[in-house]
Parts: C-alpha cells; sequence; structure tokens
C-alpha cells in the first residue's frame, strides 16, 4: 500500500502518468501542479446523471470534500482479490500528462495513453473507473499543435492560459465526477442478488469477468465513455429491478431470500458457475454490501452516510462468522470519526481542549485494536497462499493505521487541527518533520509529556506488524511496511530498533535483487539455448570460444541506488558501534590529507596523545554480533549490482581499522584478502580509486638521534668573546644561580635541537603493526616545513605482525633557519599518502592528558549511560566536554635550528698512553695534545675547559646546603685554586687553518679523589664578515673532549699542627723531639715573647722516602726553610719559629667570605657574637699563617717533587693565643741594685734568670699600650710557688692607670726568693669596664734560684 496516511481509505487514488516524448522536467512541472489539489469540495462536483450513477453523488449544497492521493504506481495484479475489500487500495482514476508539439500530436498522445492504461491495468480489474489525458502545449510550439482539434478522452491546456491551476481543478472534478458515477454503476451491479453471492463467495471476492455473467450486461453510452476502462455494466438484464435498499436494525435491504433464490434459479445457468460453484446459490448475508455501500460513500466525502452503513454491518457481523470484513469496516468507523473530528476542527491552530477525563483518540485506538485482534484471528479456510499473504497486508495496514494515530497525536502535540492535517495528508505539512528534527532525549520525553502518548506505548503498537506473517508478504509490501516501521523508530528516537527493522530492509531488497539477477540469468540462458550458439561460463555470462581463447559478455548492470542502500547498511551498522566509513576514497584534487596524533577520534592536540591507543578504547556492544554484521555488509556489498568493489573494499579496510581488537586472526586475514581482491577486479577494470590510509596511526614517535657530541653546536653569546675569563663560572657552573631553589629556572625554555647546514642528521620513526598479518608500508617520507631538507623516502617496508618497527631517515638541511618536522607522510597498500602529524606534547598537554585519565579512570563504572550514549565516542564528548576545557593553542611540532656551517676538529696525537697520567698528590705533569683541523673552514676561536672527578661532589655538597661558612669556603677554595687541570698558556694558539696542525699543553695537578678527567676544546670560526650572522647576538661552537684517567698515590699526611709561644719552650728538649735542624734558626728569635714554634707532624704513607721542606715567608724577618726526610712509614716532626703578629680589628671582625654568589642559609646551631667573633678570628688568622708556611716535598732518589698541602689543618684557640700578639705589651725584668746603689739586670741564661735564695729582688713590670685608643688597666702577679715568695703589698688588681696610645709605664714590686728551686713569675694585665675583664696582655719569666747564683 503505497500511502500510510490514516484516513487513507477516504482518498481517491489517481495516478499521473508521463504519455509520450515529455521531457522529465516538464512532466515534473505538470505533476506537481495537478498534485497541489489534495482535496476538492463537494459543491465544486458536477453532478450530470440521475440514474443509478448518481448514487454517491454529492449534493449542490454539501460542505465536505473529496480527499486525493497520487500514489507513485498501481497496485499489483496480486491485490486484485481485494479490489472490493480495500476499493482505496486501487487507481480509480489515471491521468495522463502529455507535451505535444508540431511532431507529437494529440491523436498520437491519445493512442499511446489508451495503450499505457492497458499495459498497467491487470486483466479483468475493474480499476480504473476513469481516465484522461491532460495535453500542455509547449511553450515554443504554441499554436502549431493543433490543440483546437477536439478529441474523446484527451483535454488540451494551451500554453497561453492565464489560470491552469484553475482550469486543471475543474478538470480533476470532472474527472471526480466520472469516478463517483462509475462507483454507483459498481455497487448497482453488488446488490443485485448475484452480485451480492459473488461478494460474499470467498474472503476477498473479486467481481466476474463479463463472460462470466449469465447476461450481457451492456448498456447505452454514458456519454463520456472514454473515462471508464471497463465494458458498460447494465441493471436492467436483472430479472428483479428497482430494488430498493431499505435500511433495517437486523435484515439491511429489503431483499427476501426467495426472491433472491428465484433471481439465482432463472438467471445462472450451470455453464455460468465455472469458479464459485460453491458459493453461488447459498445464503448470503447483507453485512459485506452494507460495508462496501460505506467504503464507498467514505471514499464520496459522504462521511454521515458511510457511518450509517458501517452501523448496519457490524449489527450484522456481531456473529463472528466474518472478523476479516468486521475489522475492515471498524477501520472505516476509526478513519470516519476522524474526518468529522477534522471538519469540526478545522482552521484551529492549537489542540481542541478536552475537559473529559479520558483522551479523544482513546475511542479511535480501541476500535482499531479490535480491528487488529479480529485481524490476527481471523481464520483463513482457503487454502490458497494468496489469501495468507492478503490477510497479513490488511493486518500490518491496521497496525501502521493504528501507530498513525499515535505518531501524528504525539509529534503534534496532542489532539487538534494539526493532528486532523497530518493524518489526512502527511505529506502536506512540515510540522511532523520541524518537530521530530530535533532528536534530543528532552525534546522527545517533552512531546510524550505535551501530547500525553508516549514513545513506547507507540513502539509497541508498530512492533504489532512485526512477525512471521510478513513472511507471507510479496517483496515489496515486505519492504513497505519494514520501510514505515524504521522511519517510525527513527522518529521516536529508537535507533537499535531502527537498525535491527533496517537490516530487514536491506535483506528484503537483497532479495529482490539475487532473484530478479537469477531470473534474468535463466532467461537469458534460454534465449542462448534456443539459438543453439555459443557457451555460458559459470557466472551466465555468454562465452565465444575461438581456438584456445575464450571472450566473457559481462553484463551492463544498472548502478542506480547502491549508494542508497549502502547509506542503509552504514546507517544501520553504526548503531551497532561498527563504523564503515571509517576509510573514504581519497580524491585527487584534494592532495595529501593530514591528521594529527589523536588519530580518529576529537581532532585536539590532546587528542594525539589519545590516538596512540586506539586498541585501549572502551568497546561497545557484542563483539560476536558486530562481526556478524560485518560479515553480512560484505555479502550485500558483493551483491549489489556491477558487484560493487569499491565499497567491499571499504568496509572490510573500515573493519580492519576500526575493530581489530576484537577482531579473530582469521577474520584479520579474511578482511585483508578481500580487500585486496576488490581492488585488484578495479585496477583490472581500469578503475582504480585510491581509498585513504586504513592501518591506524602507525607512527608511534618521530625522534631525532642525537649528534656525535664532536659534532654538536653549541650556542654561545658573542659578549663572552669581549668578557674576562672567569674561573668562578666555569668551575662553580653547577652553583652559579645565588638561589637554592628558583622556580624560574625550571619553568625557562628547553634546549634548542641545533643541527648544521649541510650536514647529514638521523631520524628514528618507530612503526606500528596492530594486525596479524604482515603490514606493508608502500612509501614513507618525512613531513616537513621551514628551509629546504633533502631526504630519501623510504618504500616497500614490510611490519611484522603486532610489532614495533623502527626506521632511521638521513637527510640534510641546504640552508640555514628553523626547520620542522610536522609527521610523516604514509602510504599503505591500496590507499593514497596521508599526512599524520606528531605534535610535541608540552607540560599543558601531558597535565590535560593526565586529567582526561584520571576523570575516565574516576567515571568508568560510576555513570550508567543509556542507549547509544553508551557508545565510546558519546560517552566521551559528553563526560568530558564539560569536565575538562579544550586547548586553542596550535599544535607545537619537533623543531630544529639549522645553524651555520662549521669547522671540525680532530686529535691527531697525544703525549699520554692509553689516556692514563699516574701522579702523586700535588705532583705536576704536561700533557700535550696535537689538534688537526680537517674541515675548509678556518678556526679563530679556541678555548679551553675542564672537568674531574672531584668537582662534581665538590658542586653537589655546595648546592644540598649542608655544609658550614667554614667548610663551604674550603670546598670551593680547592675547587678554585686547586684545580686537577689546567691551560696556562691561552694564548700560546690563535687561529687553525684549515689541514694545519697545532700543539696544546696542559697541565695536569695531582690530586687526591681525582679518578678521570676531561679537557673540553672548544672551537669555532667567529669571523664570518662574508655572511649574514642570524641572530647577530649568538655564535656557534663546536667541543672536542679528550678523556684522561688519572692516578694519584697519596704518600704524605700532615697531622697534629701546633702553636707554641717561645717563652714556653725548652731549649734542651727541642733537640730531643725535632727531626729537623731547628737548633740553627734559635738565634734568630731575639725575644721569646714576640715569637712562637711552629710544630706539625709529617707521615710518610707510600714505599719510598721523601725529602719534606717547610719555608717561612714573613714581612719583617728573613726567609728560614727546614728540611727532613721521611723514611717510608715513620713520621716527623718539623718545628719553625714564627713571629706573632696581629691582625687588625677591622679585618678579624669581617664574615668569612664565599668565592662564588650563592645564597647561604643560617646555620642550624645558633652562636653567640662572642663565639662568632672568635670562630672569624680563627678563620683569618688560620689564612694569614697559611700565607707564612708553606710546604713541598721531594723524591730522595729522584726528581719528582711537589706542594704539600696543610689546608686540612685547624686552628684552635690556644694556637690563636699563641700566634697572636697581646693588645698590651707587658715586659718582666729581675732586677737587683748593685754595690753603687743603681739597678742591675740579673743574667739571663738559657732563657731563665740566675738568682740567689734570701737576696732582695726587685720585679719590674713595663706596660706599654699598643692599640689606637687609650686604656685604664690593671696588674695581676702571678708566682709559683707562692710560699716560697716573699713580696711587698698586694699581687692582685695593682692600678696600672689610664695609658694613651703607644705610652709605656713601669710598676715595681719588691721581693725575695726563700730557698733555692725553680720559680716561675707571671703577670696579666686587664682591661677595666671590658667584657669580663678580659686578658689584655700577659707575660712570664723563669727564675733558676742557686745558692752560688
Amino acid at each position: 500500500m503505497n500511502s500510510h496516511a490514516f484516513t487513507a481509505l477516504a482518498h481517491i487514488p489517481i495516478l499521473v502518468l508521463p504519455v509520450g516524448p515529455i521531457p522529465r522536467a516538464a512532466f515534473e512541472k505538470y505533476a506537481a501542479e495537478i498534485r497541489t489539489f489534495d482535496s476538492i469540495r463537494l459543491g465544486d462536483i458536477p453532478a450530470g446523471v440521475k440514474d443509478e450513477r448518481a448514487r454517491f453523488m454529492p449534493n449542490p449544497l454539501s460542505s465536505g470534500y473529496l480527499y486525493l492521493s497520487y500514489p507513485s504506481h498501481p497496485a499489483p495484479p496480486r491485490h486484485l482479490p481485494l479490489s472490493l475489500f480495500r476499493p482505496s487500495h486501487f487507481t480509480l482514476g489515471i491521468i495522463g500528462v502529455a507535451a505535444c508539439s508540431s511532431s507529437y500530436s494529440l491523436a498520437s498522445a491519445l493512442d499511446q495513453f489508451e495503450n499505457t492504461v492497458l499495459d498497467i491495468s491487470p486483466e479483468g480489474s475493474t480499476f480504473p473507473l476513469a481516465k484522461v489525458c491532460f495535453a500542455f502545449e509547449d511553450e515554443e510550439s504554441a499554436g502549431s499543435t493543433g490543440l483546437g482539434d477536439t478529441l474523446s478522452g484527451i483535454v488540451s491546456i494551451p500554453s497561453v492560459m492565464g489560470n491552469k491551476k484553475l482550469y486543471i481543478g475543474t478538470l480533476l472534478a470532472d474527472l471526480c465526477s466520472h469516478i463517483l458515477a462509475e462507483l454507483g454503476r459498481v455497487y448497482h451491479v453488488l446488490e443485485s442478488p448475484v452480485g451480492n453471492e459473488y461478494l460474499n463467495s470467498a474472503l476477498f471476492p473479486t467481481l466476474p469477468s463479463p463472460s462470466e455473467m449469465p447476461l450481457s450486461l451492456s448498456s447505452a453510452n454514458l456519454g463520456f465513455t472514454s473515462y471508464s476502462s471497463q465494458p458498460e455494466l447494465d441493471s436492467s438484464s436483472f430479472a428483479t429491478p428497482n430494488i430498493q435498499i431499505k435500511r433495517s436494525s437486523t435484515a439491511g435491504p429489503g431483499i427476501s431470500h426467495t426472491a433472491s433464490l428465484i433471481q439465482r434459479q432463472s438467471t445462472l445457468g450451470p455453464s455460468a458457475v465455472r469458479k464459485r460453484v460453491s458459493a453461488v446459490g447459498a445464503v448470503s448475508s447483507h453485512g459485506r454490501l452494507y460495508k462496501v455501500l460505506g467504503d464507498f460513500f467514505l471514499l464520496a466525502g459522504r462521511t454521515e452516510d458511510a457511518s450509517l452503513w458501517y452501523t448496519e454491518a457490524i449489527v450484522l457481523f456481531k456473529t463472528g462468522q466474518d472478523p476479516v470484513w468486521h475489522a475492515s469496516v471498524l477501520e472505516g468507523m476509526a478513519t470516519v470519526f476522524v474526518l468529522d473530528a477534522w471538519s469540526a476542527g478545522q482552521g484551529l491552530q492549537s489542540s481542541v481542549s478536552n475537559n473529559g477525563i479520558k483522551e479523544p483518540w482513546v475511542d479511535i485506538y480501541e476500535q482499531l485494536s479490535q480491528a487488529i485482534v479480529l485481524y490476527n484471528k481471523a481464520p483463513v479456510l482457503s487454502e490458497l497462499s494468496q489469501d495468507h499473504s492478503l490477510l497479513a497486508l490488511t493486518y500490518c495496514t491496521a497496525v501502521m493505521r493504528q501507530t498513525s494515530l499515535l505518531f501524528c497525536t504525539w509529534s503534534t502535540k496532542g489532539w487538534g487541527a494539526l493532528a486532523f492535517a497530518s493524518m489526512l495528508q502527511p505529506g502536506s505539512t512540515s510540522y511532523v518533520q520541524k518537530t521530530t528534527s530535533d532528536s534530543s532525549w528532552t525534546n522527545l520525553e517533552r512531546l510524550s509529556i505535551v501530547s500525553g502518548v508516549s514513545r513506547s506505548q507507540i513502539a509497541n503498537t508498530v512492533s504489532q506488524a512485526h512477525g512471521p506473517w510478513l513472511l507471507h508478504l510479496g517483496p515489496h509490501e515486505r519492504l513497505t511496511i519494514l520501510q514505515y516501521m524504521a522511519s517510525i523508530y527513527s522518529s521516536l528516537g529508537y535507533r537499535r530498533k531502527e537498525a535491527f527493522i533496517l537490516r530487514e530492509v536491506i535483506s528484503c531488497i537483497m532479495d529482490l535483487i539475487v532473484c530478479g539477477r537469477e531470473e534474468d540469468d535463466l532467461l537469458r540462458k534460454s534465449d542462448v539455448g534456443s539459438t543453439g550458439t555459443g557457451n555460458r561460463s559459470e557466472n551466465g555470462d555468454e562465452v565465444s570460444m575461438a581456438g584456445k581463447g575464450a571472450v566473457s559478455v559481462r553484463q551492463n548492470e544498472i548502478l542506480e541506488g547502491n549508494q542508497s542502500i549502502l547509506k542503509l547498511l552504514v546507517r544501520a551498522c553504526k548503531v551497532l558501534g561498527v563504523d564503515l566509513e571509517a576509510v573514504g576514497v581519497a580524491k585527487a584534487a584534494d592532495g595529501i590529507s593530514s591528521e594529527v596524533g589523536s588519530g580518529d577520534s576529537n581532532g585536539s592536540s590532546v587528542e594525539d596523545l589519545e590516538g596512540l591507543t586506539d586498541a585501549a578504547k572502551e568497546s561497545f556492544g557484542w563483539p560476536e554480533l558486530q562481526v556478524g554484521v560485518i560479515r553480512e555488509a560484505i555479502a550485500v556489498a558483493e551483491a549489489l549490482p556491477a558487484s560493487d568493489p569499491l565499497a567491499v573494499a571499504r568496509i572490510s579496510l573500515s573493519a580492519l581499522r576500526t575493530m581489530h581488537f576484537v577482531l579473530a586472526s582469521s577474520d584479520q586475514y579474511h578482511l585483508h584478502q578481500t580487500a585486496g581482491r576488490a581492488l585488484a577486479a578495479m585496477r583490472r577494470r581500469g578503475d582504480a580509486p585510491a581509498v585513504e590510509y586504513w592501518a591506524g596511526h602507525p607512527i608511534m614517535s618521530l625522534a631525532l638521534l642525537p649528534l656525535a657530541l664532536h659534532r654538536l653546536p653549541i650556542e654561545n653569546l658573542f659578549s663572552i668573546l669581549t668578557a674576562t675569563t672567569s674561573t668562578t663560572n666555569s668551575l662553580l657552573n653547577g652553583i652559579t644561580d645565588p638561589f637554592l631553589y628558583n622556580p624560574r629556572k625550571s619553568s625557562g625554555p628547553q634546549g634548542k635541537n641545533l643541527i648544521v647546514q649541510g650536514e647529514p642528521i638521523e631520524l628514528t620513526i618507530t612503526l606500528r603493526n596492530p594486525y596479524v598479518f604482515d603490514l606493508e608500508i608502500q612509501s614513507l617520507l618525512l613531513s616537513t616545513t621551514g628551509v629546504e631538507f633533502e631526504c630519501s623516502p623510504v618504500s616497500a617496508l614490510v611490519i611484522p605482525p603486532n610489532t614495533l618497527y623502527p626506521v632511521t631517515i638521513v637527510g640534510t638541511a641546504k640552508t640555514r633557519g628553523t626547520l620542522v618536522f610536522r609527521g610523516c607522510i604514509v602510504q599503505a597498500p591500496w590507499g593514497a599518502a596521508r599526512e599524520f602529524l606528531l605534535p610535541v606534547p608540552t607540560d599543558a598537554d601531558q597535565n590535560l592528558f593526565a586529567r582526561r585519565q584520571s576523570a575516565m579512570k574516576c567515571e568508568s563504572g560510576r555513570t550508567k549511560y543509556w542507549g547509544l550514549d553508551s557508545r565510546p565516542w558519546e560517552k566521551d564528548g559528553r563526560r568530558l566536554s564539560t569536565l575538562l576545557p579544550s586547548l586553542k593553542k596550535p599544535p607545537q611540532f619537533l623543531q630544529c635550528f639549522v645553524v651555520p656551517e662549521q669547522p671540525l676538529l680532530r686529535i691527531r696525537w697525544t703525549s699520554l698512553t692509553h689516556g692514563a697520567v699516574m701522579l702523586y698528590n700535588g705532583e705536576e705533569s704536561t700533557i700535550r695534545l696535537t689538534l688537526e683541523n680537517i674541515s675548509a673552514l678556518p678556526i679563530d676561536f679556541l678555548r679551553l675547559s675542564f672537568e674531574d672527578s672531584t668537582i662534581g661532589p665538590a658542586q653537589e655538597a655546595l648546592s644540598e646546603g649542608e655544609l658550614s661558612v667554614f667548610e663551604t669556603y674550603e670546598t670551593e677554595y680547592d675547587l678554585l685554586h686547586r684545580k686537577a687541570f689546567s691551560w696556562r698558556n691561552e694564548k700560546e694558539v690563535t687561529n687553525i687553518l684549515p689541514n694545519q696542525k697545532v700543539v696544546l699543553s696542559v697541565t695536569c695537578v695531582g690530586k687526591v679523589g681525582c679518578a678521570h678527567g676531561t679537557v673540553h676544546i672548544s672551537y669555532s670560526q667567529v669571523d664570518r664578515e662574508h655572511e649574514e650572522q642570524v641572530p647577530a647576538s649568538v655564535f656557534y661552537t663546536r667541543q672536542l673532549s679528550y678523556p684522561v684517567t688519572v692516578t694519584v698515590y697519596h704518600m704524605l699526611e700532615c697531622h697534629d699542627l701546633r702553636l707554641m709561644p717561645m717563652v714556653d719552650v725548652d731549649y734542651d728538649d727541642i733537640g730531643h723531639r725535632a727531626s729537623n735542624s731547628v737548633i740553627h734558626l734559635l738565634p734568630e728569635v731575639d725575644d721569646p715573647a714576640e715569637w712562637c714554634l711552629f710544630a706539625i707532624d709529617v707521615r710518610n704513607t707510600y714505599g719510598l722516602p721523601f725529602e719534606v721542606t717547610f719555608e717561612r715567608e714573613q714581612t719583617g724577618t728573613e726567609s728560614a726553610a727546614i728540611s727532613s726526610t721521611v723514611p717510608p712509614g715513620s713520621m716527623s716532626r718539623i718545628m719553625l719559629p714564627v713571629k706573632k703578629f696581629r691582625l687588625l680589628d677591622d679585618q678579624i671582625s669581617q664574615p668569612i667570605p664565599t668565592l662564588s654568589d650563592r645564597q647561604f642559609v643560617v646555620g642550624k646551631s645558633k652562636l653567640s657574637i662572642e663565639e662568632e667573633q672568635a670562630q672569624r678570628e680563627l678563620f683569618w688568622y688560620r689564612e694569614e699563617l697559611l700565607k707564612i708556611v708553606s710546604a713541598r716535598w721531594k723524591e730522595t732518589n729522584g726528581d719528582r717533587h711537589g706542594d704539600l698541602s696543610l689546608r686540612q689543618q685547624r686552628l684552635t684557640l690556644p694556637m690563636l693565643k699563641a700566634l697572636r700578639t697581646d693588645v698590651v705589651q707587658v715586659d718582666l725584668t729581675l732586677v737587683v741594685d748593685s754595690s753603687d746603689g743603681s739597678p742591675q739586670e740579673l743574667d739571663y741564661i738559657g732563657g731563665k734568670y740566675i738568682a740567689s735564695p734570701n737576696e732582695m729582688l726587685y720585679l719590674r713590670v713595663e706596660v706599654a699600650n699598643s692599640s689606637l685608643s687609650p686604656l685604664v688597666m690593671a696588674l695581676d702577679l702571678i708566682f709559683d710557688p707562692a710560699e716560697q715568695v716573699l713580696s711587698e703589698g698586694v699581687l692582685s688588681n695593682l692600678a696600672v692607670g689610664k695609658l694613651k696610645s703607644e705610652e709605656t709605664k713601669t710598676v715595681e714590686v719588691p721581693l725575695c726568693f726563700l730557698c733555692a728551686g725553680r720559680f716561675e713569675i707571671g703577670a696579666e694585665v686587664r682591661i677595666m669596664g671590658s667584657l669580663k675583664n678580659s686578658r689584655a696582655g700577659a707575660s712570664r719569666i723563669c727564675i733558676s734560684v742557686r745558692e752560688d747564683g
């Protein structure tokens, strides 16, 4: 059934046909003008006749409408039994459209029209009831077409006619008038006893042909015979004229059974009964007659009369003897109700208000439900399969009519004028399409709430049409019903049910194609067999044998419609999670397409981090079902006319691309081979379009292999050429940042990729094959922008199954500038080249990717998505589009800077053997390196830098910040002043010409802990006046490194440093304890109070003896040196007199310096002011002592020598007191009165005074202020032993008074020794008012009291 309108039972179908050589555009134009008339007022229908044909003619003042429909094709002949059961299913009128010209006359058009009508009208059919041909005059042939001729059956329409639409409407009204008249004639035959018997003779009866009637049914001419396609039916031949049909609640028409029996006996002879012997002669009910009468009144637009006779028919059908016709009456009653409602509510723009509880459409729905039940339970007494087919068709039509009721109400937001319009003429308004175009869940549910009709109710209703009864339908009917069901499911948003029905639609279409091809092959075989010539190939093609060769004739099949079938296939498969359009056809005009690494998903630079994980995508659907759908799709594509090989290849490759992670190995092999065969077939035919790249995202990574270290260019600023060479920066490069933590340093730009112009570079591309078969890459080429880059493409690559395959490409940059590697251009088998972009993920991209992965893991399993929203791409778009912002920055790619050509050095010769050197600690050695310039460019910049194994740990300790201030200074001092390698003749080489050799001398010093080191030679051509330096602020150098293995022997160690005042030194014991000739230096000590003794132990841990020499270089004294030989395994003590000194207060108050610009952290142990001041004094006095005293060693039996470091020694407070000169000078002298009364100093021998017991002596104390400010001092005297000394006055807190700078004051104290022995006298001067009355000066003398003194 062509029309699915709810009120199709009230439509008069009119078929519009092209006649003659009319252009398609002209026919569509004229046919569109005709189809604009979807209804005609009953008042516009001309009456014309007054006999039985006027039964269905409207009254002149009728206000109803006659509804028209324009099917695209007539009903098939197999539906002929429905001609009386469902007259609206057949073409009641035919309109021919012809374009007349000077070469095509009206007579020719009329003849061709008559022949066309005969061809499309089935034999024995009552329809069409009327026909007419409209001849439109061509505008170019106006006046010469002979339209003035009058022919019966054709109406001419001149091109100059002003209002053609009005004229066409008049002609349509005239045609409808003749159709209604013919309906009256048909019913006049049916209401006769014989006609009623034929009407009740079968489940779906038809009128017999005139030859089967007992008498001739011809009648007089009606005046417009061209409208009728059947012989005239004359009721005058029947024996019972003027039978009056009177409505009765029980009996129907007033026809008695006796009269009916008499009529049958007098008119029907044995010869007249051929097919219905058992039916004719039985007592017949009038229910079917009333039902047909109601159908005809419904077609005539007279709903009141139709409702009247439908009611009478229902009364007769209540017995249940005829459920099929009963169900049809219920459908007619439902149609009458809608038409009456339409007439009552026409013109309303909103839904009709319903104040009752029950919706107005519920009664109609229940009537149709009853009709569906009757159709479903109706018994089929006949064994003819045709009855089963027609009954299934009527059942499915009733289901579609009930579905149309609900769908129109739902889509128009309730019961009202819009619903009536959509049920009356579905194609006359676009409101339904506009409302249902928004397939969002919100809109669909809103329609359900507003209309009161749920989507599930509509879906359950339409699902009644799907069942085994579809197998009884013909292919066209089955296809029509399935198409209607699919469209309903699509409008409801039920995509999966739509896909299920679409698969059946495709199956039905393919059955038609295959059956048609088989019928054609049988026909062609029969033709060939009848001629008796030629042979047949296996596929049915004709083959002509000529010798050994054979020529096959390939059928030229029509390809129109293939794409539509494939679109249905793609739509159905996509709902099931299978994308058959993942691989398209590459267009030559588009060039090379590009794809960012996100691969197949959403196209952001983040989607490229995700595009490499195709196999990790979340699965959707049943893999077994999806694999089965793919096989069906390939079978459909292969069965299409001309066996579309391109579609087969695209489907196979799309399945490989999107579903390889769920496909079995055999399926992958099969799809790969199927695609290869299909594309090979296209190439054989001469049509081989390239498909898009299908093998997923093959590029896993693109990396630039680092250049060799001796070829790597290094960027430098021009400012280093003029700046003074800083050793600090070169050695403390690990801690140049003055801050312990600098966040800006970590966020700075990454290192640049520098390559040299004209020199080859290597790039590694990692390819991936996710399939189980060998993947062939026909071509692989780098995609670059910027400067010119020359590289040869890689071809004929075969990647093993499920592996990562690295490929190395060598290329050369031809000019200077920026070179950007966007990705690779890859060409797979049978495919077009495609550019795959590989952006370099930034920190923001990686952060977004991490957040996206975290969000996906967090949401996985937590949220349930219903329907098709559970598909991975739909799910990702819903959950990530709202959670994460999208990056709008352009992607960043691998970028290289091409620098100008650079010279190249090599080390031709060295003085070391195997690059190793062995030294003693502190020993120096010279390493000679011979360099050769092997390039064509001169070198005018040469600089050496060094590193050794001691630098790294020292820098790490400094960077940790756990060292004290003193330890930090010592570590930095060791890095700066005790370097393992150095280049002392920096200006010995300035230029190196091409192919020239030079010799460099590097000094290596033995340093404990140094195991290896490296000599770095940086060189470049700075002067490029003939070239434009871009940018001008930098230049590029290369670095040549020479590693050296160092072995240092630690043979001498210094221990136990001591500083003792000379006044405390026992000269007699010096010769026994010292192992050097310190005795000859003692005469230099004129005043023991001004000197101290430097003593240290030296131990030899090596197996050879060494001679150790300590030297003293002190201002105000002569240089002195002490030498001593230290045997292996022994220890020697070295003593050396050092004159005391005192540093200025400004110097010792300065903090301990740092040799770098590093920021220090406050120490963990907080010192007091006094402790901090003492620490500073110890530091500065130690530094001054190390400047005065130095040490060196020499091999006893050899020439090797070196320095001995004393920086491991520490200075203590007692040592500081011994080394530092006091602020106040205290001088003690013992005097005695001579015989003449003058004071005389006692004898001073061997560092002590010689005195006699019981002799009056005087202790003279001279106090001198050596500071720059006046001081108030007090004196304390100490005698040991005090009990054997007799003195006058007090011995403590003797007031000295205030002494100015450089002022001296003498204090005398009488005393007497009471016995002989050894005595000591000490004096201490304190500054009054200072903190804790600290000592400012002290002195001590020794006295030997003897009887002979």
